[in-house]
């Protein structure tokens, strides 16, 4: 038997006659085959990349509905001159925002009843484009159930075709005599967007500083085909939410900082009357200059009253932020951070930070909750507060779904289509050699077993059945995440939050950069990591976010002759003066790799009110000799299995070993 066929179909009968459950008879699995092989001969599905949208919902919302600018393009290519500009702006912030957009087009236009017939025929002609690369299967699954057949009917048949073109015709009329117009344009218009980009890849950091990362959160719980390589921030929230007191601190601290309590209380109703109350009778007669929040437009866009007690909260949680993480580094000696226990170093008569054998001016050295014989002890009021604030973390209903959504949908790395994705950083020597890191009870890991393993601690805090020890360790982990050395999230020789906030001296503000930062300019480091992490391909490449790229200091995103692509524009505001734009996307569509820079959103009302849209430069970063195919890709290798596991099926059935059924 083994002579007539290539391998001993005995060994794997049990899971072929699995695999007959769903193929029965030859027939169904031929067609199956004949199915996937069409499919691999398919234009290669579109890919965006984002990274650290820190809660900038709009300008990610916009971004996602216009792909990138990918549409916007599209209108121009299928509409040529056909059409002025303005229509064109009007089709793409129609197929944007359609519900508002319609509302304004009914007040303003006068023969409503022709511009729903030319504007339905327009829409179908975009539909039918970007639809193009898929299988009608895939098309049909994406349509809304109201209109599913009338839009197929709509995109396979052609006006050009005269027999067809009354048919066409007709249906058009009846949707808009039948009061269906606006029901069937918000229909499509969603189906453009969900088409126009086949996979989401978030590189991480949706936490922190702007006020919607729930709402991106939500957003996504609605989209069909996206993952996340998790980024520091969001493990701080992962933090928070397995309940550690240093990352909860640190959460609060960061939306305090940034005037940003939108995503704590609105988004998770998280309560912080009992923070306020302590704060307000505790700092009653401190100023708390240096903790005034910031904002995109300064402290005015505050009362003065909302400013002074944000200010107090934010100095409130700071001090509790570091007499916790000084009990949980000493519980860690193992780290190497004793040297963050920043609070035993002050001298609270002389008003001087001493560290080194070197004197620091201190900013400010009002301290009302610290013992100076024991720094980290905290005071009844703020364990009871502590107890409180925890308790409103557990019981967050909402960010433990939003929680488990990034615990389902990520990692902390992917390799996609021989492209290497994670958030910061990967550990390496002076050298460049991948560095060795002592993840648990001198466990050494480095390169992609490091990564994996960490993903595997980080799942470890959230499962009961673990081992409580180690799920303990995995709970204070989060704050090596955050801020330690060798984090693969992190990679700076300190974090200097109580020195910029207390210490006059800008040099002590200063945080190293790992050998990650320093080294990848290299093709040869590049290469390196590449080869460890068994990227294979001529056309590999790493793409993280993390570090902004400081566009208006001429600092390219690009670097390692091509073979890296760093995509931290700064979508937050917070980033916009610093680096001059407001975010970067990579776009991998079947015929290479676009850079798409993007300038500061403005509104959703001025999108849909004037057509604005967000003004994108794109780079060409890399273009394919051909246009890249579903064979190409990790999903054809996937399919070209199926298609080997289905002959062998058929195999099975025509000499006996499996019988038809019919």
């Amino acid at each position: 038997m083994s002579n007539i066929h290539h391998y001993d179909i005995e060994k794997d009968l049990r899971y072929l006659t699995l695999l007959s459950r769903s193929f029965p008879n030859v027939a169904e699995a031929s067609t199956e085959i004949i199915n996937l092989q069409a499919i691999l001969n398919l234009p290669k599905g579109t890919e965006h990349f984002l990274a650290d949208l820190h809660g900038e919902f709009t300008a990610f919302q916009h971004v996602l509905k216009n792909a990138s600018g990918n549409i916007k393009r599209k209108v121009n290519e299928i509409f040529g001159n056909e059409i002025r500009d303005a229509v064109k702006r009007e089709i793409c912030t129609l197929i944007y925002y359609p519900e508002q957009k319609l509302e304004l087009i009914k007040m303003q236009e006068s023969n409503l009843e022709e511009w729903y017939n030319i504007m339905i025929y327009r829409l179908v002609r975009v539909c039918r484009d970007v639809s193009s690369k898929y299988t009608h299967s895939k098309v049909r699954k994406s349509l809304p159930p109201d209109f599913s057949y009338i839009i197929q009917e709509l995109l396979h048949e052609r006006t050009e075709d005269s027999d067809k073109a009354a048919y066409v015709e007709g249906i058009i009329d009846t949707i808009i005599d039948t009061g269906r117009a606006d029901d069937f344009i918000i229909a499509i218009c969603n189906v453009i967007q969900r088409l126009a980009i086949d996979k989401l890849h978030i590189l991480g950091d949706i936490f922190d500083r702007g006020p919607g990362a729930h709402l991106i959160l939500d957003m996504l719980k609605t989209y069909k085909d996206w993952d996340i390589q998790w980024g520091n921030h969001d493990i701080l929230w992962m933090g928070a939410a397995a309940g550690n007191n240093a990352c909860i601190c640190n959460v609060i601290r960061l939306s305090l900082r940034y005037a940003n309590l939108a995503t704590l209380e609105e988004g998770y109703g998280i309560n912080l009357i009992p923070l306020a109350t302590f704060a307000m009778e505790t700092y009653k007669d401190d100023p708390c200059t240096v903790f005034v929040p910031k904002t995109s437009g300064g402290s005015e866009e505050m009362d003065a009253k909302s400013a002074r007690l944000t200010a107090q909260m934010h100095k409130a949680i700071a001090v509790l932020q570091f007499k916790v993480e000084s009990q949980i580094f000493r519980a860690h000696p193992e780290w190497n951070m004793l040297d963050r226990c920043v609070l035993e170093n002050i001298d609270y008569e002389r008003k001087v930070y001493v560290v080194g054998g070197k004197e620091y001016e201190m900013k400010t050295c009002c301290f009302p909750t610290i013992d100076p014989e024991h720094p980290e002890q905290l005071t009844d009021d703020e364990k009871a507060l502590m107890v409180k604030l925890h308790h409103s973390f557990q019981m967050s209903e909402k960010l433990h779904k939003h929680i488990r959504m990034l615990l389902s949908h990520g990692c902390m790395y992917s390799i996609v289509n021989h492209n290497l994705l994670f958030h910061a950083s990967v550990p390496l020597n002076d050298d460049g050699s991948l560095r060795e890191v002592n993840l648990y009870k001198d466990r050494y890991y480095k390169g992609r077993e490091l990564m994996h393993q960490t993903g595997m601690m980080i799942r470890t805090a959230f499962q009961n059945d673990s081992d409580p020890e180690e799920r303990q360790y995995a709970k204070d982990y989060f704050l090596y995440l955050w801020c330690g050395p060798d984090s693969i999230l992190f990679d700076k020789s300190r974090m200097a939050t109580f020195e910029r906030y207390f210490l006059t001296d800008k040099e002590t503000h200063r945080e190293e950069k790992g050998n990650y930062f320093k080294l990848r300019d290299s093709e040869r480091i590049v290469d390196g990591i590449l080869d460890a992490f068994e990227v294979e391909g001529n056309d590999r490449h790493i793409i993280n976010g993390h570090v902004p790229v400081h566009a208006s200091s001429g600092e390219k995103p690009v670097k390692a002759n091509g073979k890296l692509m760093v995509i931290d524009g700064g979508f937050s505001q917070a980033y916009h003066a610093e680096t001059g734009i407001a975010g970067y996307t990579l776009v991998y569509h079947s015929r290479g790799f676009q850079l798409v820079q993007h300038e500061p959103f403005t509104s959703e009302e001025d999108a849909i009110k004037r057509g604005t849209d967000i003004k994108s430069t794109t780079q060409i970063v890399e273009m394919s000799a051909q246009r890249m195919r579903v064979a190409d890709t990790d999903k054809g290798e996937e399919l070209k299995r199926q298609v080997a596991d289905l002959k062998e099926l058929l195999y099975a059935y025509r000499h006996g070993f499996i019988k038809e059924k019919r």
